[in-house]
C-alpha cells in the first residue's frame, strides 16, 4: 500500500546534517527490549518530521517503523539512516509501499551488524591498536598520536561519505558495499595483525638479541600466531591468550 505526500517537504541540507550527527548517539538509549531503536527514531527525527507534518501519522510511522528491534554496528548507522530517509521520501511522494521499508531494514540492519563487528571491530581496530602499539615501543609517541587523529578523522569521514551514499542512491548502495567484499579484507587483515603482533613482541624486548632462549619463545608464540590466525577456531583464542602469558612469566623468570 502507498501513501501520499502530505504537506511536508524534502528534508534540507540542514536537516539532514542534523539527522547525521544524531547518529552519534545511537547507542545512547540502548535498552533490552528494542537495542539500539530509540537512538534511530531520534536519528531519523528531523527527517521525519519534515516529511510528515502531521502528528498523528508522525506517531504512528515511529512506532511501526522505528521503535521497533534494531541494532548493527555504529559505523553502519549514518549509512542506514541515509537509506531510510531516502526510502521514506519515496513512500511519501507513493512511489513505493511502506511494506518495502519495513522488509528490508531488519534484515539490512543485521547483516551489516556482523560484517562491521568483523571488519572494524575485529580487524580494523586492531590494526590501529597493534601500530600504535609497534611506535609507542619504538617511543615514537608523537608518530602514534598523529596516527591515531589521522584515523580518527578518516572514520568520520567514512561516515559522512556513506551517509551522503546512502540518501542519494538509496537501497540500490547496498550492492556497492556487496563489492567492496569487507568480509575477506577482514581476514587479511586478522593475518596482518597476527604478524603486527608478533613484530610487537619483538619491539617489546631489546635484549633478546642477547639470549637464544628468547629466539626460540619468538618462533614458538610465531608459529601459534600464524597457525591462529590461519585456522581459526581450531585454536580457541583462551588458549592463545595463555601461550602469551606463559611467555611473559618466561621472561620475568629469566631477569630474575
Amino acid at each position: 500500500m502507498t501513501e501520499t505526500r502530505p504537506a511536508g517537504t524534502e528534508p534540507t541540507p540542514w536537516i539532514l546534517l542534523k539527522c547525521f550527527f544524531r547518529c552519534y548517539l545511537v547507542g545512547a538509549a540502548f535498552n533490552t527490549r528494542g537495542l539500539q531503536n530509540v537512538g534511530l527514531a531520534f536519528s531519523m527525527e528531523p527527517g521525519l518530521r519534515a516529511l510528515y507534518p502531521d502528528r498523528e501519522k508522525l506517531r504512528r510511522i515511529w512506532e511501526e517503523r522505528y521503535l521497533t528491534l534494531y541494532n548493527t554496528h555504529p559505523f553502519w548507522t549514518p549509512l542506514l539512516v541515509g537509506v531510510f530517509l531516502s526510502l521514506e521520501v519515496k513512500i511519501a511522494e507513493g512511489l513505493i509501499p511502506a511494506e518495502t521499508l519495513d522488509k528490508i531494514r531488519g534484515t539490512t540492519a543485521f547483516t551489516l551488524s556482523a560484517i562491521g563487528d568483523s571488519f572494524f571491530g575485529g580487524s580494523a581496530m586492531g590494526v590501529w591498536a597493534l601500530t600504535a602499539a609497534c611506535l609507542v615501543a619504538l617511543g615514537r609517541y608523537d608518530l602514534a598520536a598523529i596516527y591515531a587523529l589521522i584515523l580518527l578523522f578518516a572514520a568520520q569521514a567514512f561516515k559522512l561519505i556513506t551517509f551522503v551514499m546512502g540518501y542519494r542512491e538509496g537501497f540500490q548502495v547496498l550492492r556497492r558495499v556487496k563489492r567492496w567484499n569487507l568480509v575477506n579484507w577482514g581476514r587479511r587483515v586478522k593475518i596482518f595483525n597476527a604478524v603486527l603482533l608478533g613484530l610487537f613482541w619483538m619491539l617489546a624486548r631489546p635484549d633478546a638479541a642477547q639470549n637464544p632462549g628468547f629466539l626460540w619463545l619468538d618462533l614458538g608464540l610465531g608459529g601459534v600466531l600464524i597457525v591462529w590466525a590461519l585456522a581459526r577456531p581450531r585454536i580457541r583464542r583462551e588458549f592463545f591468550a595463555l601461550a602469551l602469558a606463559a611467555g611473559g612469566f618466561y621472561l620475568a623468570w629469566l631477569r630474575l
